[in-house]
């Protein structure tokens, strides 16, 4: 790939040093990470995007890019003596080896980043010698790497071996680090749509996209952003026009929207006023009904029980690290098992919500298993009344491939040619009536 002259300077570089130090070191989510620093940044439209594109495709390849300057220094000097030193070698040769930018404008920034902090001063010479080698070097030793295992760490790829099998594993793994394409989900009667590749159930796949808010249609309701893998699980109600549905944990709207554009009349329960907001204003946006809820799901009790529940429910979402390339570094697998057991009490209230004879839909974009199938084994031992009622290949448009032990099981390679899919597991628990 040919280099190209940088767009931006030292303040673009700036900000990406800064979220991959919060990100890295304090385990913070990216995306809030990415807000609180441009919004105190200042920068240019195109200098943030730049900072966004250092620090994302950073973490993206981060095991590549840590083994690279492990490999030139084997033993890099402590945090707290270092300062952001090894953040501004994580940066910079990413600049190198994947942005491709001037070898001249990366090494020539690395080292001014490095004047400026107190402690990253007293190792300039050593930032300026590893980045001069990660450029007469580094694509040669990116091309004896083992990529797929590399950026996914012991935790998770540990996991995936053992769920999925090594083959599986590393296509997962290498779904991950590309960037994943903008997925929005199409009003039945839509005029306005931007350009895309069609997916099924009005589902338009676009590269490239741009600010959301500025393509066509998205002002005035026309659609929403949403993974395909996100809008199946709704699809497992079936034909919902004027039935009631409970949406539980609905913010930040997605599924709410399918429902109501479908017709169903929809309860969506939310516990955090902020994303109960957002939810209001998509809503509102979009041109469609609901009836908001600010409550736990653990709390709320509906007036009557309803045919139909869907409970998305909140997990370690390592179905979604193409979207949220930080995931891998600042969670553990003690974080699923937090997450299984918050997961467990939930399915037990949405269960109370359901009418005889009704469905309950449990879904999550995990990955992994006490998650998903562990959490559905557990519940039914516990649950007599309800039984897992299988999925149809033709529910899901004919693909078969997505569908495992009568559940939904979406990976990330999956539709890998047309750039991949959210990781979900949904299955559909019948009430006996």
């Amino acid at each position: 790939m040919a280099r190209t002259k940088p767009v931006t300077g030292l303040a673009s570089r700036a900000a990406a040093q800064a979220i991959l130090g919060e990100v890295l070191r304090r385990r913070l989510p990216l995306d809030i990470i990415v807000e609180k620093v441009l919004g105190s940044a200042d920068l240019e439209s195109r200098d943030a995007g730049f900072a966004v594109a250092i620090a994302t495709e950073t973490l993206r390849r981060f095991g590549q890019l840590q083994a690279v300057i492990h490999h030139f220094v084997p033993k890099l000097p402590p945090q707290h003596h270092a300062g952001p030193t090894f953040d501004i070698l994580l940066a910079s040769a990413c600049e190198l080896l994947f942005l491709k930018v001037s070898p001249h404008a990366a090494v020539d920034a690395a080292n001014k980043l490095a004047a400026v902090d107190s402690k990253a001063v007293h190792f300039k010479s050593l930032i300026n010698a590893v980045l001069r080698r990660v450029t007469r070097e580094g694509d040669a030793i990116l091309a004896a790497q083992d990529a797929s295992r590399l950026n996914a760490p012991d935790w998770l790829w540990d996991r995936w071996c053992e769920t999925y099998g090594e083959d599986t594993a590393r296509k997962i793994a290498m779904a991950h680090l590309s960037p994943p394409p903008l997925d929005i989900q199409a009003k039945t009667n839509s005029s306005v749509l931007p350009q895309g590749i069609a997916l099924p159930g009005n589902v338009l796949r676009i590269a490239n996209g741009g600010h959301v808010e500025d393509l066509p249609g998205y002002a005035d309701g026309h659609w929403w952003v949403q993974d395909f893998a996100a809008t199946l699980p709704v699809r497992l109600l079936g034909d919902v026009r004027g039935k009631t549905i409970i949406d539980l944990c609905a913010a930040p709207g997605g599924k709410t929207a399918q429902l109501a554009a479908s017709g169903a009349n929809v309860i969506a329960v939310e516990r955090e006023p902020a994303r109960a907001q957002r939810l209001r204003e998509n809503l509102s946006r979009l041109r469609l009904l609901a009836e908001l809820v600010e409550s736990d799901v653990r709390d709320f009790v509906p007036k009557e029980r309803a045919p139909f529940v869907l409970l998305d429910a909140p997990c370690s979402a390592t179905g979604t690290i193409r979207r949220h390339p930080d995931l891998p570094w600042n969670k553990s697998a003690a974080d699923v098992g937090l997450c299984a057991h918050r997961t467990g009490e939930l399915l037990d209230s949405a269960a109370d919500m359901v009418a005889e004879g009704g469905a309950l839909v449990f879904a999550v974009c995990s990955l992994e298993p006490e998650e998903g199938p562990e959490q559905t084994a557990s519940f039914l031992a516990q649950h007599p009344d309800f039984q897992k009622e299988p999925i149809r290949a033709e529910e899901l448009f004919g693909m078969s491939e997505l569908i495992s032990d009568g559940a939904l099981r979406t990976l990330p390679c999956h539709l890998g040619e047309q750039g991949g899919m959210d990781g979900f597991y949904a299955v559909r628990l019948r009430r006996s009536g």
